[in-house]
Parts: C-alpha cells; structure tokens; sequence
C-alpha cells in the first residue's frame, strides 16, 4: 500500500472550561477591551490542547455562535459598505489574533510555523438563516463576498502562523432546496475565492453528501466533507470516479461526535446513566471511539477512496461535549487510531 499522505485536522468547536459561560464569551467577544487578557487564554489553551491531542492542522477554537459570529456584522449598517457586504477592516477573526503568541511558541520550540485551518459559515447557511424565500441573488452575492473577506483578513494578518487550509461549514445543504444550483455554485465561487487563488486548500463541510457532485463544480472548493464516523453508509453515495473526473478530496468523519447519541445507546445498552454517572462519559469515549474503532473506520474509507482522502478527524465539532477533557480524549484517541493505520499500511509495503 502507498504510505498516506492525508492530514488529520478537527472541525473547530470545542467545549468551555468549567465555570465560563456561553454568555460571558459572547460579552467579552463584544467588549474585547475588558475581557481581551482572559478570552485570549481561553482561546490559547483550547488550541494547545488540541495540538498536544496529536492534530496536525488545528481549527482555532470555536467558542462563538457560528450563525450569529457573521450575522451580526452583516447586518450593522456601521461595519458594512452596501447591503450585507462588511468592510475589509471589519472581516476580522479575533480568535486568530489570540493565538499569535502561542503559535510564535510554537515555531521557537518546533523549528516550524503553525499550521491552522480556519472555518467559516457559508454563504448559503447564512442566507438560510436569515432570510425566508425567496432568494436573492444579488443579496446572497454579497454575503458570499463578506465570507471571502473574513477568509482574506485572516489569511493576511497572520504573522506567525500559516492558514493551510479554509473551511466553508454549509450545514443545510443537501437537506434545504430553495436554493437552485447555479445560485449555489456562483456563491461557493465567490467564498472560496480568494483561498483558492492563494492555493490553500479550500473544504466545504457538508452534514449530508447528496449534493456533492454540484460542489465538485466548485473550481475553488477542492475538499469535501463528510460526516461518515456515525453514518458510514454515506461513503456509499459518493463515486470514486467522480472525484477523479473533477480532481477533487475528500474530508473524511472518522470520530463520532455525536455524545447524545452516544451517550443514550450506552445508556440503554448498559443500563446505565451516563450524564449523570460519574465515569461513565469517558466509558462512551472508549467504546465508540477507541484508536482501534477510528483505525477501523479509516481503513475502510480509504480502501475506498485511497489516495483521494486528503483530510481525516471528527466528524464535527466538540462544543456540545460537556467538559474539554471530553472532547480531548476523543482527539488523542484519534491521533492514535490514525497512527496505528499508518503502521499497518508502511507494514503491507
């Protein structure tokens, strides 16, 4: 077997230390200027977590709404130069900011810059959420362009860290008609666009694959994800020959995320209580998400798929986890399912 060449990433949320709130992050995100010293921790600590779990190209971590983070600039008039479309100085992750220190750390202990994946909501879920039918495309043109401005933003003020790799999240694709596919299509365009051109790698999170032969059409998308650790059956609606045709990747779900599914399966398979026993959560971890279930997992994608897997890690994000140590155990446990993997593969050569 050729020895694999995919990267494993994460999508990017991850769950609050205890004792921080929803609401003090959302507060101190809209006041940077009293809370900037301890958010930025937060921020910091998150991300070294997921860099000491094993994961190669970490998102930043998500602790915002992932609607209302862009929603809300969009739609104040004083951070916008026409309807929906934010100005350049407004299109900023603060979270990137945060871990400029940390990443300058990292480069002094490593000898190398950090490499970061971003995630963005795309321009469809955005319209979705806030406008009913029908669309407009000129409206949603606008959005499309503000996402490729938080993407260039981002990109550009790093210093001491390097984008890799930008995700467009797209939730209700697949799983929501009103837009029709030439509107889909010119809107992914103008969101990847700057990425592409810079030749970063450009994914599209899916929840559902149903329509990823339309995001193939997609000249600046070269990823797709799926969400294939819970429902393995997805990786049957995907045609290898298809990704050949358009040279495209695929992101590949190799964790399951899904802790209230989980947790209600063990509950009832055991008999037990696992949000209220204490133990019992990191019991789920192990038996769903054992290093040898994630290598299971992902030998079966890539006899498959091969070497058109280019991403592999969860299949969404940890926020809904209910502690950080939680959501480490699944990333660690990750790393070494994909390390085991690789062993057997270089052992078949």
């Amino acid at each position: 077997m050729t020895p694999p060449t995919f990267c494993y990433d994460d999508i990017g949320s991850y769950p609050l230390p205890e004792g921080v709130t929803r609401t003090w992050v959302k507060a101190a995100f809209a006041d940077l200027g009293t809370h900037q010293s301890r958010l930025y921790q937060l921020v910091r600590d998150a991300l070294q977590q997921k860099l000491e779990a094993g994961v190669q190209v970490p998102t930043y971590p998500q602790f915002q709404d992932m609607i209302t983070q862009f929603t809300e600039p969009l739609m104040d008039s004083t951070r916008t130069e026409a309807p929906l479309l934010i100005k350049e100085g407004e299109a900023k992750l603060h979270e990137l900011a945060a871990l400029e220190e940390l990443a300058a750390q990292y480069a002094e202990r490593t000898g190398e810059r950090l490499q970061l994946r971003i995630c963005v909501t795309g321009p469809i879920e955005l319209y979705y959420k806030l406008f009913p039918p029908p669309v407009y495309t000129d409206v949603l043109a606008n959005i499309a362009r503000s996402i490729g401005r938080f993407i260039k933003r981002a990109v550009e003020d790093a210093k001491q860290l390097d984008v890799v790799c930008v995700s467009l999240d797209e939730p209700s694709m697949g799983l929501d008609p009103r837009i029709d596919e030439e509107g889909v299509v010119a809107a992914l365009e103008l969101a990847a666009e700057y990425a592409s051109q810079r030749g970063i790698d450009v994914q599209i999170h899916l929840h559902s694959p149903l329509f990823y032969e339309l995001v193939c059409q997609v000249k600046g998308i070269k990823v797709v994800g799926m969400e294939s650790a819970k429902q393995p059956s997805l990786l049957e609606l995907v045609d290898k020959e298809v990704l050949d045709r358009y040279d495209k990747f695929l992101r590949i779900g190799i964790a399951r995320t899904d802790i209230l599914s989980m947790a209600a399966e063990y509950d009832e398979r055991y008999h037990t209580s696992a949000f209220r026993d204490k133990g019992v959560l990191e019991a789920v971890i192990t038996a769903y998400n054992s290093p040898e279930r994630i290598r299971k997992r992902l030998a079966k994608a890539y006899a498959i798929f091969g070497e058109r897997i280019r991403y592999v890690g969860p299949d969404c994000g940890l926020g809904s986890f209910p502690t950080q140590e939680l959501a480490f155990l699944v990333l660690k446990n990750t790393a070494e399912g994909i390390k085991a993997f690789c062993r057997n593969a270089q052992g078949s050569e």
